[in-house]
């Protein structure tokens, strides 16, 4: 248990304060847009997308999705393959305003990887949360890419957690 409690204390403490600073000021211009963020993830990251929603609507004020519920996930995976219901997802609810966040501790899900794709084909704002490998190709579509040095699915969910929740609680106290 306490090299669980040492790997996140030192995960979070390596927070890459500068591009959470830059992801505020993004994310403040689209509050300032009237636009929204759009937060995604598989499994605990998924878990992760939906208290983010819930904390940027009501604690920061900034309108934001996330597309948890079953009847659109068997929906649009069913229609389009697994690979590509995210992305579908976005078409139908993606304005060229708003800012993606995609979460995925490997960077490797298939999913994540064509809706990141669609983004850039769209020049619509990308961020990614990403662990595991460094080379990871998730990481390297973003405008901004977060990563976990570690290969422990809680760690780097945490982490992520973390990091995301420093965001909001920084974008509500500026808002004060």
């Amino acid at each position: 248990m306490d090299r669980y409690f040492n790997d996140v204390t030192k995960a979070v403490n390596t927070s890459p304060i500068k591009d959470l600073k830059q992801l505020c000021e993004i994310i403040k211009k689209i509050k300032e847009n009237d636009s929204k963020v759009i937060i995604a993830g598989n499994g605990g990251s998924a878990a992760i997308s939906s208290h983010l929603t819930v904390d940027f609507t009501k604690a920061a004020k900034i309108r934001a999705i996330n597309f948890n519920e079953a009847d659109l996930i068997t929906c649009f995976a069913n229609d389009y393959g697994y690979e590509n219901w995210i992305k579908e997802a976005l078409i139908a609810y993606c304005d060229p305003t708003d800012l993606i966040i995609l979460i995925s501790s490997s960077g490797r899900s298939p999913n994540m990887l064509e809706a990141a794709k669609w983004a850039n084909q769209e020049n619509i704002d990308l961020v990614t949360l990403t662990g595991f490998a460094k080379e990871n190709p998730l990481r390297s579509l973003g405008k901004i890419n977060f990563w976990v040095d570690s290969h422990s699915y809680n760690v780097v969910e945490m982490a992520h957690h973390t990091w995301l929740l420093g965001v909001v609680e920084q974008i509500a106290a500026d808002a004060l």
